[in-house]
């Protein structure tokens, strides 16, 4: 079940990172944090449902013992909202998503995790598209900066965003590994074989509400910034996909990080179609030829998946 796990959380990270660009105003100071409340507000719900709605026997101890997880993506997460107030997504998304092939090998080398052939193929496909997908994107701005007037050139401080969230998730992505990889041996307070995921996963949430509540304290009334409910729109929708593939990631990873973590990095390239679709970019024919060697990366853990059951 954890390709299937795998391939939701895709999915529904992709459309999240369209949504996240939309919501990106580079005219507003604050709209990355402003991101980062609507986030921790919906995945505040989604724990607080899930807590009401399971027989889960949660400790709050947890927020504590998750919390090197929980960190690492929240601020990688913050990264990539600021990030995307000026950089296109399809340039921003794969730079960040090749978090899992620096993930992947984190888990070789201290988890002592194995593929087989097939997987290892696979993985390597993934994450040769996923970077291939960001050098072309490089390629096209270089051009494009070469060609006009040079106000046009995007920053060091745009282009350290993504490279950040790269870095940092894949500290949280290995943390992950580590917590979920048994429940035998994770440090999660009370985790059976039932809950350890469900336990994980409140834990982030929460803390992620708690992020957000504090984040809207210093926006509304340190900062005195407008927040419109209803101007929200887009980052809520981010926020519910968002949560929505996170909800399944942790099943993914505590079925196979090794081989999930790569190819869960490759939602950008969902991310890069969608953005070419909804707003209007174009796919290269090497970043097309850069997408089908991702899908076939995707398509080949499936069948690695189904020769080992």
């Amino acid at each position: 079940m954890w390709f299937v796990y795998a391939l939701i959380t895709t999915l529904a990270w992709g459309i999240a990172d369209l949504f996240y660009k939309k919501g990106a105003d580079d005219s507003e100071k604050y709209t990355h944090l402003k991101t980062a409340i609507m986030v921790g507000a919906v995945m505040g719900i989604h724990a607080i449902i899930t807590l009401i709605t399971k027989d889960i026997d949660y400790n709050p101890i947890n927020m504590l013992v998750y919390l090197p997880v929980s960190l690492m993506y929240i601020i990688s997460m913050i990264f990539g909202y600021f990030g995307l107030r000026y950089l296109e997504l399809s340039i921003s998304s794969p730079i960040q998503n090749s978090s899992g092939a620096v993930c992947c090998l984190l888990c070789l080398i201290f988890l002592g995790q194995k593929m087989d052939a097939v997987s290892a193929a696979a993985v390597i496909a993934i994450c040769l598209g996923v970077f291939l997908l960001g050098v072309f994107e490089k390629q096209k701005q270089n051009a494009y900066v070469a060609e006009h007037d040079k106000k046009y050139k995007i920053g060091f401080v745009a282009f350290l965003m993504p490279i950040l969230y790269c870095i940092i998730d894949s500290l949280g992505t290995f943390f992950d590994a580590y917590y979920l990889d048994d429940f035998a041996t994770t440090p999660l307070v009370g985790a059976t074989a039932d809950n350890f995921e469900d336990v994980a996963n409140i834990s982030y949430e929460l803390t992620f509400l708690l992020c957000g509540i504090i984040l809207f304290i210093y926006i509304k009334f340190i900062k005195k910034e407008k927040f419109g409910l209803f101007a929200q729109k887009d980052r809520a929708a981010a926020a519910l996909f968002e949560t929505a593939g996170q909800a399944t990631y942790v099943y993914a990873m505590s079925g196979m990080a090794v081989v999930a973590a790569p190819m869960i990095a490759s939602y950008s390239i969902v991310s890069l179609i969608l953005s070419r679709i909804f707003l209007k970019e174009k796919l290269s024919a090497k970043q097309y030829v850069a997408v089908a060697i991702v899908m076939l990366g995707i398509a080949a853990l499936g069948l690695a998946e189904g020769l080992a059951e």
